[in-house]
């Protein structure tokens, strides 16, 4: 005899998020809340982790690589103040999900992704993305009103700052001394600043690793 379990309530899961997960982390922009309300989180992670789409942690999407939880891409756009009809980048896009977020805020979003696994799944979701170095950005769509780094980084390189717009802003995670902590930073005049905004648990993008100094 094969019992079945049942298919969860993916539209009441997502209601629950929000008013559970994202409002209570100090998610407050109409236009995140509605977009995270409307996304189905479940069609960017694999059938087995589907049930796990709305839990308050980051959920696997590929070896290493993982789903950020929904309080933190809602945390971390909340800050970036993204605003219908700029331009925005997903470096380390996975299979799309925070590309989708913003596209449904109405920004014109580019990708980049260097498996090409999630990439392809990302495509199937209507994501624009391209297939290459994560550390290296998307030159040529730039420049960004906004750049969202997908995951842990221990530092932004310089090729993706030179792509974001004057006035333009970068989310991240930050990854220091087993801290890591959400960051978002501005570019201003040729400057580029950042301001920690909480600590949180986010795996860490493959590529974002400090460069060691060398010791005999």
């Amino acid at each position: 005899m094969t019992v079945q379990r049942p298919i969860p309530d993916f539209a009441a899961a997502r209601e629950a998020m929000v008013e559970s997960q994202l409002r209570p982390e100090g998610v407050t922009d109409p236009a995140v809340l509605d977009a995270m309300r409307r996304i189905p989180r479940e069609n960017f992670l694999p059938s087995h982790s589907r049930p796990l789409a709305y839990a308050d942690r980051a959920v696997a999407i590929a070896q290493g690589r993982f789903l950020a939880a929904p309080a933190v891409v809602g945390q971390l756009l909340t800050q970036m103040m993204p605003e219908r009809g700029q331009r925005a980048l997903v470096v380390g896009a996975g299979t799309g999900y925070s590309a989708a977020v913003l596209k449904a805020m109405g920004l014109a979003v580019a990708a980049i992704e260097s498996d090409a696994a999630l990439a392809a799944i990302a495509r199937e979701q209507g994501i624009e993305i391209v297939e290459g170095p994560l550390e290296a950005g998307l030159a040529s769509g730039g420049p960004y009103d906004h750049i969202l780094i997908d995951g842990a980084v221990e530092y932004v390189p310089d090729a993706i700052i030179a792509q974001l717009a004057d006035g333009g802003r970068l989310g991240t995670a930050i990854a220091e001394r087993g801290i890591t902590r959400l960051t978002v930073g501005r570019k201003a005049g040729g400057a580029f600043g950042t301001l920690s905004i909480g600590d949180a648990g986010v795996p860490a993008l493959p590529g974002f690793q400090r460069p060691r100094a060398f010791t005999f």
